[in-house]
């Protein structure tokens, strides 16, 4: 992708008569919500925070730092687990701008907290959520410099070895970004929240083959893709929108026919990329995304469904002000939604009485078997569906021995994909 060119505008001074230029940046951002629904379409409060999978640079609000615990006024104890509805995962923000420049940023979070951002920001009266953080973070005097000035840049990107979904994000062709003696190519951050995603998703039949879309946002949804993964074989289902309170049928069953997983992996990814394009990023920003994504997205076991967000429902679930005001924003939000089938419900809660009644080889055969349904971190929502619905102390006893031993790290070469 090449650099943008400079964007000027035109005005009158009403004194003097001269030509002012308007801000001579652009700012595009992108980022994941995901949620978790059975087959009836309830959206269930899951923990978002179990995987994280990002560097140690990265600061979250147990590391927040002393000058922003003091100034939210706020002392930590330590990042909690807590359940959500959504989980608002890796926003990044990205500048181009032709000349170098200063320019401050705020995102609020209003039914949410964040838990995670970089480089350092400001917590302007945080307001802290179950304890995971505040809701709004600020970054003042964030310096711009141009990709033909980077060399000027004294502070070198950080690099470890862990972070494998923030690192992808750098490759693009954004101006370094330099705030509290800190560098990065864009401004990260993530949350949680507890409000329900606007596409609502419900199955029908025992593998839940038989798929309604409902969106319940006042806006369309744009590029609809229903994946499905099982094993090595993957399918997928392409729905170009779906109007403001629309409904939409779908038959996942023989019509659709799974293929060699890396096949459609490819042919999604590439899809996505185009749609994400077509939704205002560019090019080598949409390629970012999905290979930040690719082994959570087109990898893992299951059956979800990926939607651009409208981003005037963006607008109001996440307000982000940037001053002075660039001339372009996008703003580029994926909702994810990830489906417990009948089928995974059906085959975890057989494993689960197998579990209770068996001998330990029987237990331990049971424990395998619930790793291999491939629900990784959503198996502890997919237990806790289960068990309100049973209402038996022993089964939810067993519930939660099982759901402690399958979820512990595998022994090495026998892990599965983690979700």
């Amino acid at each position: 992708m090449k650099k943008i060119l400079l964007i000027t505008v035109a005005g009158q001074l009403c004194c003097a008569g001269l030509a002012v230029a308007a801000p001579n940046y652009v700012a595009h951002e992108w980022g994941t919500f995901t949620s978790v629904q059975g087959a009836d379409g309830v959206q269930l409060a899951w923990n978002p925070l179990s995987v994280s999978e990002l560097p140690a640079f990265v600061y979250d609000w147990a590391k927040a730092g002393p000058s922003s615990q003091r100034e939210a006024g706020i002392t930590v104890v330590g990042k909690s687990v807590s359940m959500c509805l959504q989980r608002m995962e890796t926003p990044v923000i990205y500048f181009y701008s032709d000349d170098e420049m200063t320019v401050n940023a705020k995102v609020d979070f209003p039914m949410g907290s964040m838990t995670e951002w970089y480089p350092q920001a400001k917590l302007p009266g945080a307001l802290v959520r179950n304890g995971l953080g505040p809701r709004t973070l600020e970054w003042s005097g964030i310096k711009i410099s141009p990709v033909q000035q980077e060399a000027k840049v004294p502070s070198p990107l950080l690099q470890e070895k862990s972070g494998s979904h923030y690192y992808a994000a750098r490759e693009t062709d954004a101006d370094l970004v330099s705030v509290n003696n800190e560098t990065e190519k864009f401004l990260f951050y993530r949350g949680v929240g507890n409000f329900r995603a606007p596409l609502t998703v419900t199955q029908s039949g025992d593998t839940g083959d038989a798929i309604a879309l409902t969106n319940t946002a006042p806006e369309p949804l744009r590029h609809l893709f229903v994946y499905q993964r099982k094993g090595d074989l993957a399918r997928f289902v392409f729905v170009p929108g779906l109007e403001a309170n629309g409904r939409l049928e779908i038959a996942m069953g023989s019509s659709v026919p799974f293929e060699p997983g890396a096949n459609i992996r490819k042919k999604l990814g590439s899809e996505l990329e185009n749609a994400l394009t077509r939704e205002g990023l560019y090019e080598r920003e949409a390629r970012a995304m999905v290979k930040t994504w690719d082994d959570s997205w087109f990898a893992e076991q299951g059956l979800r469904v990926f939607y651009a967000l409208p981003e005037p429902w963006t607008d109001r679930v996440l307000p982000l002000a940037l001053e002075p005001k660039p001339a372009e924003t996008v703003r580029v939000m994926v909702g994810r939604a990830e489906l417990i089938t009948p089928q995974m419900e059906n085959d975890l809660k057989r494993e689960i009485v197998r579990y209770g009644n068996g001998t330990p080889e029987e237990k331990a055969n049971a424990v395998s078997a619930a790793r291999a349904l491939g629900l990784g971190r959503f198996m502890e929502p997919t237990v806790r569906r289960l068990t309100q619905r049973t209402q038996n102390k022993a089964f939810a006893t067993h519930s939660a021995e099982l759901l402690n031993a399958a979820t512990k790290p595998e022994p090495t070469g026998k892990k599965l994909a983690a979700r």
